[in-house]
């Protein structure tokens, strides 16, 4: 039994949840709810920041235990009774459940004092340190960060970083892929567990002003179909200016990037180099490669889908053809068609196509379409013959 479940229900899990379960649950919720992702929704910030400020006390296991014990007002006081007269001061001083707090949480276990609710002033401190021996939240961003690094879900720190696109979409949200937003986070108002950017809210908060991001660089990075399905590693040689803060000079450098290119990346896909790029007084530039497909003789991608085309003639679409279609991994596929066939007429291949980048063992479809060419003329003789043939 624990004192309480809203950081549980914020995330969506069971008190009895795994650490797994813990992270699982984030790293759906961060996904879902990333500002980034919800510039017109700013109430998905507001749902970032709980479950970033969730998953920050319940992934470690002596503030978890803490919290089921006692509650969270408890922790963010650091075990601390209230001190007296205190009643009605958390709204002036940044305490999170003041009178615009979490809607029904009824102040500090056990109550007490007008209509049944207590609040209590405490002071926030610079992210999970906390006033008074209380803890305080962390920026959402840094949370989301250091979740990235620990668990290795941020690209952008070198080879492969272009994986799952699921992960390239972490990667991608306000660059906070394998090192964090610079310096800021997100200013929003409140949220249901505390105030934002280590505490920073109310007349004693402080809040960390933001600090201009890197410059990104983007560079395109064409491939061939066949290196998207089989994989490819490639080097990169870029020439980029470095900054020595000793004399103030600059001087161009020859660098050579490595990246692993995983089976079944699609195009627009982004593999990250963090500080890659051009370097000056204010730091180094990143470097992002987008992948951009080569066009093939044979085949057109559609998602995981291939598709091609095969051409015959009015005679073969009446009477019957075969074809052969030499498939992305080197294989003779026979195709044939006993007639009358269709112009437009398709034809599925299940299990064909590229590799799915999530799934790298599963493969999309292949489509072969016919295209039928009709003759640009017809003699007297052969329009004759062909009313004849066809008689209504």
């Amino acid at each position: 039994m624990v004192a309480e479940s809203k950081l549980y229900d914020a995330l969506s899990i069971k008190p009895d949840a795994s650490q797994e379960d813990i992270k699982k649950a984030y790293r759906k919720a961060a996904l879902k709810y990333h500002p980034d992702k919800n510039k017109d929704k700013p109430e998905a910030a507001e749902k970032f920041k709980e479950v970033s400020q969730a998953y920050e006390i319940l992934s470690d296991p002596e503030k978890r235990k803490t919290y089921d014990q006692f509650g969270l007002e408890f922790l963010l006081r650091g075990g601390a009774a209230p001190p007296p007269g205190a009643e009605g001061a958390g709204a002036a001083g940044g305490m999170p459940f003041g009178a615009g707090g979490f809607p029904g949480f009824g102040g500090m276990p056990g109550g007490g004092g007008a209509g049944g609710t207590r609040t209590f002033h405490f002071s926030t401190g610079g992210g999970g340190g906390g006033g008074s021996g209380g803890f305080s939240f962390s920026d959402p961003g840094n949370i989301f960060a250091e979740f990235l690094r620990s668990s290795g879900a941020g690209m952008g720190n070198g080879p492969g970083a272009g994986g799952d696109e699921d992960d390239d979409i972490f990667a991608g949200l306000g660059g906070l892929g394998g090192g964090g937003r610079r310096g800021g986070g997100f200013r929003t108002s409140s949220s249901r567990f505390g105030d934002m950017n280590g505490g920073g809210g109310g007349a004693g908060g402080r809040v960390r002003p933001p600090s201009p991001e890197s410059p990104v660089v983007e560079k395109a990075l064409p491939l061939t179909l066949e290196e998207l399905f089989k994989g490819t590693h490639k080097k990169m040689k870029v020439k980029r200016k470095t900054y020595d803060e000793r004399t103030g000079k600059t001087s161009v450098q020859d660098k050579v990037l490595e990246m692993d290119i995983k089976p079944g990346l699609k195009a627009g896909t982004k593999i990250k180099f963090k500080g890659a790029g051009d370097q000056d007084e204010r730091g180094a530039q990143d470097l992002h490669f987008i992948i951009s497909e080569k066009e093939h003789p044979l085949f057109k991608r559609d998602g995981d889908d291939l598709r091609a085309t095969v051409e015959i003639g009015l005679k073969e679409a009446l009477t019957g053809w075969k074809r052969q279609v030499t498939t992305i991994d080197g294989r003779t596929l026979p195709v044939s068609g006993g007639g009358p066939t269709q112009p437009g007429y398709e034809e599925r291949f299940p299990g064909l196509g590229m590799p799915k980048s999530k799934k790298p063992h599963e493969r999309g479809d292949l489509l072969v379409k016919v295209n039928v060419k009709f003759p640009s003329s017809l003699t007297a003789q052969q329009k004759a013959q062909l009313k004849e043939i066809f008689i209504d």
